[in-house]
């Protein structure tokens, strides 16, 4: 069997509204042998038009849909598809394909729409008999047979004309049919038709309407517009004087930010001194040591040279006790005085590198002071630029004594008494309000963002006391 992996059109139309007559099928056997090929033949009437998707299917008796057959066979197309005449055509099964059991099937001829056009009688399968059986009969039976098969001829041949008859019926009922139907349709068409005119004529009715009663609010709103052009003008002289007084009091700001940025530079000049001033401090340092290095030194040279005279001194005189004794009292005086010169230079230098340590503490404890500077400036930046303006404003010490930058030993204890202020007290740079140390950073911070007022669209910040300020900038925003 001429099977392919592709599916025969099928469909789930309901076996009633199908078109049995329109392909007859002819010499259906009541059985068929298993195991051999099954021959099928029918005939196309002239009202069916084949195609080369049409196929013959075998279906089991009492079959629902196209898709539940067994095996098909696709449908050869006659040599002649355009005659009016009816086409004699035949398909051969495969035992191979052919069902194995003893139940009822039928041919069925379905085309390429999965719409059933013929069927056939049922009929079975079953096996040959092995057995050969005899049957005898007498000559009246013989005759009476022959009259019968005679009688059913005859009847068989009066049936075919009916059929052909009915077949012809069929064929102009359903041309009348086809007529009455493509008229019904246009009858559809014309009323649909009607309808949405109907539909679009309300539609255009109820617009119309609209239109007008639009127009006349239209007219209404131009009425309106135009006194609101008139109110919009006169603000917008009104607005002109604003912004040009805006515009000055920008002027003058950016003046304030130029004045601001110069004193922002003046501070990182004197955090630049302040470094230089920790450098100067640090070679003052190394100076004193290298001139408590020096001041030590020679002190032990002579020291020692001196003894080595006392020495000298001590081989070169007699060992007589009848010398006077008075050389030895000055002897013992002199060595007396150096030693007491070394323990004093010895004292000096314990009290040299007392105070070099010191100093070395003072200088990095003056680190951390420039440090801690260093932030809080950066911190003060960021907070509020008034801050900043009141640490620039803040005089400066001027040195004292003899060194280039002061006593590093009087700026170490006035540093050390800041961080102890600082340590226990905390000021608003806003309203000079001191808070102590123990008040949480947030309620500090809550204080201080009280006095300020933050710009929703540049996040520029200003004092509440410059309300003007902060409104002239909200309405440069609002005239962008």
């Amino acid at each position: 069997m001429d099977e392919t992996s592709n599916e025969p059109p099928a469909s789930t139309v309901p076996v009633d509204s199908c078109h049995f007559s329109q392909v007859v099928f002819n010499n259906v056997e009541k059985f068929y042998v298993l195991g051999g090929d099954v021959t099928c033949y029918y005939t196309l009437t002239q009202n069916i038009v084949p195609h080369g998707k049409d196929w013959v299917g075998i279906f089991r008796v009492g079959w629902k849909a196209t898709r539940e057959y067994y095996t098909f066979m696709w449908a050869p197309l006659p040599g002649d598809t355009h005659g009016d005449a009816m086409v004699q055509q035949q398909i051969q099964f495969k035992a191979y394909y052919l069902p194995k059991d003893d139940e009822y099937y039928q041919f069925c001829y379905i085309d390429r729409n999965g719409v059933v056009r013929g069927a056939s009688i049922p009929f079975q399968f079953r096996a040959e008999s092995e057995d050969d059986i005899l049957v005898v009969t007498t000559q009246g039976e013989v005759e009476e047979i022959e009259q019968q098969n005679k009688n059913l001829h005859q009847e068989n041949e009066e049936l075919k004309a009916t059929c052909a008859h009915l077949q012809q019926q069929n064929s102009d009922l359903q041309e009348e049919l086809k007529r009455t139907q493509e008229l019904q349709t246009s009858l559809e068409s014309l009323r649909s038709n009607t309808k949405a005119l109907n539909l679009e004529l309300n539609s255009l009715k109820k617009e119309n309407k609209h239109l007008k009663e639009l127009n006349n609010r239209k007219e209404a709103e131009l009425c309106r517009l135009k006194e609101k052009i008139e109110a919009v003008t006169f603000e917008k002289e009104h607005l002109e004087n604003r912004l040009k007084t805006a515009l000055d009091h920008v002027d003058q700001l950016q003046s304030q930010v130029s004045n601001y940025k110069e004193k922002v530079e003046n501070l990182s000049q004197m955090d630049c001194d302040k470094t230089e001033q920790l450098e100067s401090l640090k070679e003052e340092n190394r100076q004193l040591d290298g001139i408590i290095t020096q001041q030590v030194k020679p002190s032990r040279t002579s020291y020692y040279m001196e003894f080595g005279q006392c020495l000298e001194l001590s081989f070169h005189l007699p060992l007589s006790h009848d010398l006077p004794n008075t050389t030895f009292p000055s002897q013992q005086q002199k060595h007396d005085l150096i030693m007491k010169e070394l323990q004093k230079q010895k004292h000096s230098f314990q009290i040299l590198q007392a105070r070099k340590k010191e100093a070395d503490e003072q200088n990095e404890k003056l680190k951390e002071e420039n440090d801690r500077l260093l932030r809080r400036l950066s911190e003060g930046r960021e907070a509020s630029p008034v801050s900043v303006v009141s640490q620039a404003q803040a005089p400066v010490p001027t040195p004292e004594g003899g060194l280039l930058f002061g006593n590093p030993y009087r700026a170490a204890e006035a540093n050390l008494g800041a961080r102890v202020a600082d340590a226990s007290l905390r000021k608003c740079p806003m309203c000079d309000d001191v808070f102590p140390e123990d008040i949480e950073m947030s309620q500090f911070e809550a204080h201080v963002q009280s006095h300020l007022l933050d710009c929703p669209f540049c996040n520029k910040t200003f004092e509440k006391s410059n309300k003007q300020v902060f409104d002239d900038h909200m309405f440069c925003h609002g005239l962008e």
